[in-house]
């Protein structure tokens, strides 16, 4: 699974360029381009010929090696043969991050055996990182073990979060984000739930959450948390399932305190009115 991710990886590195730069050719300096041509898949829902070709390079793999899994893809990839096996496959994720130059996107590649998520990698081409995980065998990145962070108390922990591209305005998340950041060193958005879930693993950050993400985005992160020493449920605590789209992930010493916070936005208690631009001025 690693060696797929990586090529893919270097597949999408040809394709990127981390920004809008003046063209060799241009005849002035107000010319410039970029390396991708972006398309849309609905109204802002960002795709580029990078995720279709990774994505593309990534099922020939897969049926080199096990033609008769199951596979499942974002960009439209749906393989049923009726085996036991099923992938995951994100080709690109962070892909508005990867159309604006940003560098933060990974592949991403779950396994499962029957209702069993069995192992995943998450690969970041840009710092060349390989997060890797198999049920059982603990969680790795570049072949280094990984454990989640000892951090015990919500308020020092570092968090995670997403937003979705479609209908953001009718999305709960930001009162979740609100509360949360008030009640912890910060809460990182960086626009890839895979690389997220990997930072979980990793102790980087120790705790993420998001609303209605897809089994693509989620399958090979949540291998490796939980082989990490982490924990992934749904917003009430009970098992997390790949079709339930909700997702918190964290260390397993602050989520009885990130499931509180989520009891308490849902009872709508407690939130915090945010100060007016003046009131917040004149505070020191």
């Amino acid at each position: 699974m690693a060696e797929i991710a990586r090529e893919a990886g270097e597949l999408l590195r040809t394709y990127f360029r981390g920004g809008w730069f003046v063209s060799e050719s241009a005849n002035s300096n107000s010319e410039a381009e970029q390396h991708v041509r972006i398309e849309y898949k609905g109204d802002v829902d960002l795709v580029t010929e990078a995720d279709r070709r990774s994505e593309a390079l990534i099922v020939q793999r897969i049926r080199e090696r096990w033609p008769n899994h199951n596979i499942l893809g974002e960009e439209g990839t749906r393989t049923a043969t009726g085996s036991e096996f099923h992938w995951y496959v994100d080709p690109l994720d962070g892909t508005t991050n990867f159309a604006h130059g940003f560098p933060v996107f990974a592949v991403s590649l779950g396994l499962a055996r029957g209702e069993n998520l069995i192992a995943g990698v998450v690969y970041d081409p840009t710092r060349d990182e390989m997060f890797a995980a198999e049920k059982g065998s603990g969680a790795w990145l570049n072949e280094r073990r990984i454990r989640v962070s000892p951090v015990s108390s919500l308020a020092e922990s570092l968090l995670a979060t997403g937003f979705p591209s479609q209908k953001r305005h009718k999305n709960p998340n930001i009162h979740f984000y609100q509360r949360l950041t008030l009640r912890s060193h910060g809460v990182r958005r960086a626009g890839s739930a895979a690389l997220d879930l990997a930072c979980v693993a990793c102790g980087r950050y120790d705790g993420f959450w998001e609303f209605n993400l897809n089994p693509w985005d989620t399958a090979a992160g949540v291998v490796l948390v939980r082989e990490a020493g982490g924990i992934v449920t749904d917003f009430s605590g009970g098992d997390f399932d790949l079709a339930s789209r909700e997702v918190c992930a964290s260390n397993r010493l602050i989520h009885p305190a990130l499931l509180h916070e989520f009891d308490e936005v849902f009872a709508g208690r407690d939130l915090e009115r945010l100060p007016r631009p003046a009131e917040f001025r004149r505070k020191p």
